[in-house]
């Protein structure tokens, strides 16, 4: 993919009951090539995923989904679309990122109470190009950076990214 194409990302992975949302920036290379969320097999996601809801790689992607489902879980990129040389979050090109609807989201799935990032730049994008767009009630939902699960982050180990993560997984035990 060269750096004139336009990455377009996927629809969001929704149940009908979630309550946590967990947003990436855009899908990398890897994942638009197979048409999957995290598909990059060093990204630490999907293990993060099988220890929190059992939701992990060694399944088909479907089967993850619906683990995702009906754990509470939907998963979003903050960008519709955007030029990114690559895979890397510092190579997005900001003129021409796209945001997604998120106004519409939060209407279908009205019990999401919590936003968690997957790493700084979809925390800074959502913040920037979201927050101002949404409905004060949309504003005010709880939202969470979490280290990010790309394998560009090697810096923090495996056991601590999946300790920083497992609030996922203690907010929907205490919802």
């Amino acid at each position: 993919m060269s750096g004139g194409e336009v990455s377009v990302g996927f629809s969001p992975v929704v149940g009908g009951n979630a309550r946590v949302l967990i947003l990436g920036s855009l899908p990398g290379r890897r994942s638009l090539e197979a048409g999957q969320y995290y598909a990059q097999p060093h990204n630490a996601f999907w293990r993060i995923m099988r220890m929190l809801v059992g939701a992990g790689p060694e399944l088909e992607y479907e089967a993850r989904l619906e683990r995702l489902r009906i754990a509470g879980i939907a998963l979003w990129d903050v960008l519709a679309a955007g030029q990114r040389p690559g895979s890397l979050d510092a190579s997005i090109v900001k003129a021409t990122a796209v945001v997604n609807d998120f106004t519409s989201l939060f209407e279908r799935e009205p019990n999401i109470e919590l936003i968690c990032f997957n790493g700084r730049t979809a925390e800074a994008l959502f913040s920037r190009r979201v927050v101002p767009s949404l409905t004060p009630a949309q504003s005010r939902i709880t939202r969470l950076g979490l280290p990010s699960t790309s394998p560009a982050y090697a810096s923090m180990p495996f056991a601590e990214k999946l300790e920083r993560w497992s609030v996922v997984l203690e907010h929907l035990s205490a919802s």
